[in-house]
């Protein structure tokens, strides 16, 4: 496994625009990976490589945005860094940094803590297998 891999996983691979399943509206629409902007709306059709280029993007913003922000990022192992940008990935800068309590234990190492933080999550009953894969990924320090 791999943080390519676990996103797609995650997200699908999705050649068409669709609604966001989890908003009352619909909105953001979504295509490829994950991918929302807006360039993408309803209708919108892409190739395997407009996903796989948005994908790269994506996910190098989301890395870069975790080595930033958090100066200990590069202390962890790849699965659990891979936690710490799936969140990113998903929920944005913004809404990872609502994780006070569960960053804090990351930073120090503290797995089970943290991990036990993303299970009582608002996210965890918003994406409960997601959530719960990285909670096991983040605690273990392997690919989930």
């Amino acid at each position: 496994m791999n943080l390519r891999e676990q996103l797609i996983s995650f997200e699908g691979y999705e050649h068409e625009a669709y609604p966001d399943p989890i908003s009352a509206d619909g909105k953001p629409f979504t295509i490829g990976v994950g991918h929302t902007g807006p360039e993408v709306h309803e209708g919108l059709t892409w190739t395997d490589a407009q996903i796989d280029s948005a994908l790269d993007v994506d996910m190098a913003e989301a890395i870069e945005a975790a080595a930033r922000t958090f100066p200990w990022f590069h202390t962890l192992n790849e699965p659990r860094q891979a936690v710490l940008v799936g969140m990113i990935f998903q929920m944005g800068l913004a809404g990872t940094l609502k994780f006070v309590n569960t960053l804090e234990d990351m930073s120090e190492g503290r797995w089970l803590d943290a991990a036990n933080g993303i299970r009582s999550s608002k996210w965890a009953k918003q994406t409960k297998m997601r959530a719960r894969l990285l909670a096991a990924q983040l605690e273990s320090g392997s690919w989930a």
